[in-house]
């Protein structure tokens, strides 16, 4: 009986093994960097906020909150600075009186910054040796007033554009089913958008503003995510889904300042965040929801350009399509 032997691994297979190794390692230290240092960093970062008073007192405070942690702008009396704050020009605001300090937040706009802005105002009634009011112009809704149900919404944001992008190109692969993939993108994107809404704004009332026009929004997002993610795997095949695929969860994930609002992450970081989709999703749906869409322009910018990009990769992918020849069958042997 003879005994086969199976022959050692090539030097070229040895050196794929190890380049695979090696790009995992990569991958797990990216995931760790983008976690971990944003956060480990975490923290006010040029946060806008204002103060009134008198010119001597504004001065004084003006002062201690030089630096990188804070952004101050004077405004001449309370009315100005809460229309500041009404108009998301600042996060937050001082107004000094005699014997009386007056801290303005806005919880919706980010709990983190709210806090530190508390913080600081009450340490500057502590030093002056007077009272101290607290008064949230923009809070969370009654129901959900520590904001977690608008915190949770990263995961169907996200998830909500990868899942159907996989499901998608799993049932309608290759060129011939390039255009029900896109409509079923588009469908289901506009669905869900609607959907999740209606959960977090009448089940657990965690969103308050016009139903409509928060809807339309986190629709806007998810079609930017399944639009690019089916745009990159109709263009590259799986390597490109894979790749926006990491970016998305390696990058716009913890760099999307959802809960804290992008002030809270260091200046690089929260600027990439705020163009990749998630972020851009949660600064929408913030807008939408809680400050009757002032600020919603640029993230719907942001989403409406992504979503116009995966468009364009899936028509180039079309095209493209159409331009290969169709291959034609070998012959079959004929037996006699």
């Amino acid at each position: 009986m003879t005994q086969q032997i199976t022959p050692p691994a090539s030097a070229g297979q040895a050196r794929k093994l190890l380049a695979v190794v090696v790009g995992l390692v990569a991958v797990v230290i990216l995931m760790l960097c983008a976690f971990a240092l944003p956060s480990v960093n975490s923290g006010p970062h040029d946060l806008p906020v204002g103060v009134t008073g008198s010119a001597q007192a504004t001065e004084a405070v003006s002062g201690v909150l030089s630096g990188d942690e804070w952004s101050v702008t004077t405004y001449g009396d309370e009315a100005a600075l809460k229309a500041a704050m009404e108009s998301r020009d600042i996060m937050g605001g001082i107004a000094l009186a005699p014997g009386h300090v007056t801290v303005y937040t806005a919880t919706a706009g980010g709990a983190q910054p709210t806090a530190a802005v508390t913080a600081m105002g009450t340490g500057i009634a502590h030093q002056q040796q007077a009272e101290v009011t607290v008064t949230d112009l923009k809070p969370f809704t009654a129901d959900d007033p520590k904001g977690a149900g608008f915190a949770a919404a990263a995961f169907p944001m996200i998830f909500g554009g990868m899942i159907p992008a996989v499901l998608l190109t799993r049932m309608f692969p290759g060129h011939a089913g390039l255009r029900r993939r896109l409509v079923g993108g588009v469908v289901f994107a506009l669905l869900a958008g609607f959907a999740v809404t209606a959960f977090l704004q009448f089940g657990t009332g965690s969103l308050d503003g016009a139903y409509v026009l928060s809807g339309l929004g986190l629709s806007l997002g998810m079609a930017a995510l399944v639009m690019t993610l089916l745009g990159l795997e109709a263009l590259m095949g799986m390597a490109g889904f894979g790749l926006g695929a990491a970016v998305v969860m390696l990058l716009g994930n913890p760099l999307s300042g959802l809960a804290s609002g992008p002030h809270w992450l260091p200046n690089g970081w929260a600027a990439l965040g705020q163009i990749l989709p998630p972020g851009a999703s949660g600064s929408l749906l913030r807008a939408n929801a809680f400050f009757d869409g002032i600020g919603a322009g640029t993230p719907a910018l942001v989403l409406a350009c992504w979503a116009v990009f995966g468009l364009a990769l899936m028509l180039i992918a079309d095209r493209r399509g159409h331009r290969t020849p169709a291959v034609a069958p070998e012959p079959q042997a004929q037996l006699v």
